[in-house]
């Protein structure tokens, strides 16, 4: 695998090499990654995988013209695939939003350094042996719960990539970045009763995975939690989401205030900038400077600096998020969340997404719901967002007199995210595990059907 530093030039040098080819602008990705998995099952190995790949993308502009090429195999000569890509543009229909990041708004100077390749603090490429013994661990403590029947398996993965980008407004910069993932699945009960749970844990540093027991010992007691599930009755009551999905709730916002669902009006929060779209209480931040965060970034994929924001601030909506063209289509500035891929233009995605804590605990949180639903899983995709109506399949338990009962299933909880989201209170016990993070939540007034 190249270095970042190879990675960088690499770029630089097809961005010059456009521009001498006849493209008025230019920029090029490279990307590459190699990764290790194992996984493990009835304590014996299954499977191991190693897999390795390196891209490379350029975009030019010919006017106001673009076009995209990419290519996976770096020893073939890049004179031709330059050379197909201006054709191409000059041949494509005019944008008049798309080309490059202003000059002036782009990164300057060294990027922010973030630790994010562990290799780099000279911890040693992970072993298969290694990753073996970490599955059969987490994968023994799941199967060692009382109630657990079968097993499903552990994993464990190690992963390095690199990423530069190039412009030829001048900025040539790159990164690496480390990856380590844990996890257990296993099955509780038997026949037509079984029920399945799992846990898993990623972290850019080996040393700050959770332990192989703590992780198995999760998904079996959730997945022994999980037997003789009951129904629960339809009507109106608080839906309590876990925070394993109460991340989604997020993932709906991000969608509804991208530059280019705005620009082409298909969001259910279409006029909602700088009101009220949370409870007083709520705000949301995105943080691309964590240390060690999953999604964790010293530029953007225009290369444009990041910098942490505030998205939604004592519940008012602050601020869209714009890559490039869809900024300049809304008449606004990017405000660096661009995402870019080896091939087409950039498009919208946040880093270290996360809702700030509340101030009750979750013991606080449940305690005046008389009957209500605590959810840990959500089954499909019916959200629509462009009115913002929500209807998701759901399991999870029953919360009775404020406190968390027996399992539930097959039901549905359905209401409007608008209305959710002013309904929603957080509890105080957010933890920093995903790409996306939200402590415990609160929604009154959701509709329950029971399937």
């Amino acid at each position: 695998m190249l270095t970042p530093d190879q990675a960088r030039d690499r770029a630089a040098d097809l961005v010059a090499r456009a521009i001498r080819a006849g493209a008025d602008a230019a920029d090029a990705v490279f990307a590459a990654d190699a990764s290790l998995d194992v996984s493990v099952r009835l304590g014996k190995l299954e499977d191991v995988g190693r897999s390795e790949g390196h891209e490379l993308g350029l975009r030019v502009f010919v006017g106001q013209r673009s076009a995209s090429v990419s290519t996976a195999d770096l020893d073939i000569g890049t004179d031709a695939l330059i050379a197909r890509a201006v054709a191409m543009a000059r041949e494509a229909p005019e944008d008049p939003w798309a080309g490059l990041a202003p000059a002036d708004r782009l990164l300057h100077g060294d990027p922010p350094q973030l630790d994010l390749d562990d290799l780099a603090n000279g911890s040693g490429a992970a072993e298969p042996a290694e990753l073996k013994l970490l599955a059969l661990e987490a994968e023994d403590a799941a199967r060692a719960v009382p109630g657990v029947t079968n097993s499903e398996g552990g994993g464990a993965s190690a992963s390095r990539g690199v990423w530069a980008l190039a412009t030829s407004t001048g900025f040539a910069h790159a990164y690496a970045t480390t990856g380590y993932g844990l996890s257990a699945s296993v099955l509780a009960g038997e026949g037509a009763g079984m029920e399945r749970d799992y846990a898993h844990h990623a972290a850019r540093r080996r040393h700050h995975l959770d332990a192989p027991a703590d992780i198995g010992a999760r998904a079996g007691a959730r997945a022994v939690a999980r037997l003789n599930p009951a129904k629960v009755a339809s009507g109106p009551m608080p839906v309590v989401f876990d925070p394993r999905v109460g991340a989604s709730l997020l993932g709906h916002l991000i969608g509804a205030i991208t530059g280019g669902a705005i620009a082409r009006k298909t969001s259910f929060l279409l006029d909602a900038l700088g009101t009220a779209v949370f409870a007083a209480g709520v705000s949301v931040q995105d943080d691309p400077h964590r240390p060690h965060g999953l999604r964790s970034r010293p530029f953007d994929g225009e290369g444009l600096p990041v910098s942490p924001m505030a998205i939604v601030s004592e519940g008012v909506l602050e601020t869209w998020l714009l890559e490039t063209a869809s900024a300049r289509q809304l008449g606004l500035s990017p405000t660096g969340h661009a995402a870019r891929g080896v091939n087409g233009a950039p498009g919208v995605s946040t880093s270290n997404l996360y809702m700030a804590p509340g101030r009750e605990p979750v013991a606080t949180l449940l305690a005046d719901i008389a009957d209500g639903v605590y959810v840990t899983e959500l089954i499909g995709m019916g959200v629509n967002g462009t009115t913002g109506d929500y209807s998701r399949g759901a399991a999870g338990f029953r919360i009775v007199r404020g406190e968390i009962a027996g399992p539930v299933s097959e039901f549905t909880i359905a209401g409007n995210l608008l209305e959710m989201y002013r309904a929603l209170t957080p509890a105080n016990d957010l933890q920093f595990r995903y790409g996306i993070n939200v402590p415990t939540i609160r929604v009154d007034g959701m509709t329950i059907a029971s399937g």
